[in-house]
């Protein structure tokens, strides 16, 4: 181009396009498209806006001049003029409408322009990657991911990892069933690549994952065993369950427990939980005591929700390890002895639904005279000192649970004479917390009364059914504290689950608050960077599975 102007430049530009738009061999007018190509040191923003939509149309007839013509499309994706990078972006997907083998490094382009800071150009990068998505999405996903992946990082730029996640989460996940044909096969190409993606992620990207998957057909409710059980081995390695175990290793005891809450729901699809009740016993149950105060409680709600869905056989195994727990947390008399009502809940929840399903193994831990026919009732051996025990620190319990009934009903009492009092609305919701408070307390020591009561008898009646209703389920219903901590929920003052028995404490909070702080969590790790993670694997869980930080 020897003319030099604007208007020429523009002029000449118009020329080539119609010249090679008319052209019955477009291959043959090489020199039109080299011209078109040198428009990207044009200092014109039109000339260089032109271009940008010319280079694509015609890029398919010039494949000798593939990487030039990528090349002067990307001088105008870092132009500084914002029009000019939009229409270039824009133009990117055109690149693999008829040469594919492109799509992975358009996609790449693409990817890396995710870190635009203006919206009209992020925008014109989403739309450019569902288009290509729309095109391949098998070939489009691979590339997509390979930027989520584990990568080395020293090469890793975090800003673009989460910004890939943003358009993941926010772009591709809610048009699954567009994308995802045939369903079967593409639907089984994402869930590998997710597969590969989870060697380093925060609580919060693994969560999203989940959920994910979990939404999936071949996932869904008509699912074979197996694919559920598919499920539970992605989670069971995100905890770690080959890993030997460290009590100091905080970040592995958030993960265990967060993972073990989340294989929940899939244990009552019918997967297994052996993987995760046998690490428990095998490493946790051992050194319960070590373990940090606020993930006690967790830990063993999570057991207790786990519990009917326990084989006989690991029924068996693990009772032992209850058993001691329960005679750990049960006082022996009452006088000056101290009670955690929520553990005491948990663990009779969990002891009942074991010796449901293994009864005769209480024979010789707890002293019972349960006839089955088989050696191991060992009802020729005399284990009446554990029955003696065991029965008195169940009086013990009953005991103190009725005298918290007592206390609780009194303060219910007091509590609707405040509520009826109080003027402000701030007093209102103050009163009616500790009315929810209470009544969650109420729960607690009349399960507790419930599951304790048969098991005086010498050949019990265990529970297997799911006519207990845990106490912090029902709360998990109604109510919804604001405050969080970075270990939870913070409690108000007075509620229940505590050491002292003068009430239960009602645990941790419930599903909808805990909901909302995933959420929160999860908007601050996209947008504000990946300080939670690093060197170890799933940094950033904590809760019962509910609350990610």
């Amino acid at each position: 181009m020897t003319d030099t102007s604007d208007e020429a430049i523009i002029e000449k530009l118009y020329e080539y396009g119609e010249r090679l738009n008319e052209a019955k061999d477009k291959s043959q007018n090489v020199e039109d498209y080299e011209n078109i190509i040198k428009a990207a040191k044009s200092s014109s923003v039109k000339a260089m806006q032109l271009a940008a939509q010319l280079i694509p149309r015609f890029f398919k007839y010039f494949p000798s001049l593939s990487v030039r013509a990528v090349d002067a499309q990307l001088d105008f994706c870092e132009a500084e003029e914002l029009g000019v990078r939009v229409q270039a972006i824009r133009g990117l997907p055109l690149f693999c409408k008829d040469t594919p083998e492109h799509l992975s490094k358009i996609v790449d382009i693409l990817v890396q322009l995710l870190t635009a800071e203006e919206n009209v150009e992020r925008d014109a990068v989403n739309k450019a990657l569902l288009s290509l998505l729309r095109q391949d999405v098998k070939a489009s996903l691979t590339a997509l991911f390979k930027h989520v992946e584990t990568v080395d990082e020293q090469m890793s730029d975090d800003n673009l990892r989460e910004r890939t996640l943003v358009f993941i989460k926010d772009k591709v996940f809610p048009l699954k069933a567009e994308l995802l044909k045939p369903p079967e096969q593409m639907e089984r190409h994402i869930t590998d690549l997710i597969k590969k993606s989870l060697q380093d992620v925060t609580g919060a990207e693994f969560k999203l994952f989940m959920d994910f998957l979990k939404s999936l057909t071949i996932f869904g409710d008509k699912a074979p065993q197996e694919r559920v059980q598919e499920l539970i081995e992605i989670i069971a390695g995100q905890a770690d369950l080959d890993a030997q175990f460290n009590v100091s290793d905080r970040d592995h005891i958030d993960r265990l427990i967060a993972c073990l809450f989340m294989a929940i729901p899939f244990f009552e699809r019918g997967a297994s939980n052996s993987r995760f009740l046998t690490y428990l016993n095998k490493h946790i149950f051992p050194v319960f005591n070590k373990l940090p105060e606020e993930r006690k409680v967790d830990l063993l709600k999570n057991l207790a929700e786990s519990a009917p869905y326990t084989t006989p056989q690991d029924s068996r195994q693990i009772l032992p390890s209850v058993v001691q727990l329960l005679k750990k947390y049960m006082p022996l008399r009452k006088a000056g002895e101290e009670m955690n009502f929520t553990y005491v809940e948990c663990l009779l929840y969990t002891f009942h639904h074991l010796a449901h399903k293994a009864p005769n193994a209480t024979n010789s831990l707890c002293g019972y005279k349960i006839v089955t026919g088989q050696p191991s009732d060992r009802l020729g051996e005399d284990f009446s000192e554990n029955y003696k025990e065991f029965t008195e620190r169940l009086k013990c319990v009953e005991e103190l649970a009725r005298a918290t009934i007592k206390k609780l009903t009194q303060g219910m009492v007091e509590h609707n004479k405040a509520f009826a009092a109080a003027k402000s609305d701030e007093e209102k919701e103050k009163t009616k917390a500790q009315k929810q408070n209470t009544t969650t307390g109420l729960r607690n020591c009349n399960n507790i009364l419930s599951m304790a009561q048969p098991l005086h008898a010498k050949t019990p009646s265990f529970t297997g059914d799911k006519k207990i209703n845990l106490s912090w389920k029902e709360v998990a219903k109604s109510t919804a504290p604001s405050t969080a901590t970075s270990t939870g929920v913070k409690r108000p003052a007075g509620a229940v689950n505590g050491s002292s028995s003068s009430g239960p404490k009602k645990g941790r909070g419930g599903g909808n608050m805990q909901n909302q702080l995933v959420d929160r969590a999860f908007q601050g790790l996209l947008y504000g960077g990946r300080s939670s993670r690093g060197r170890g694997r799933g940094r950033g869980f904590r809760g019962r599975g509910r609350g990610y930080y």
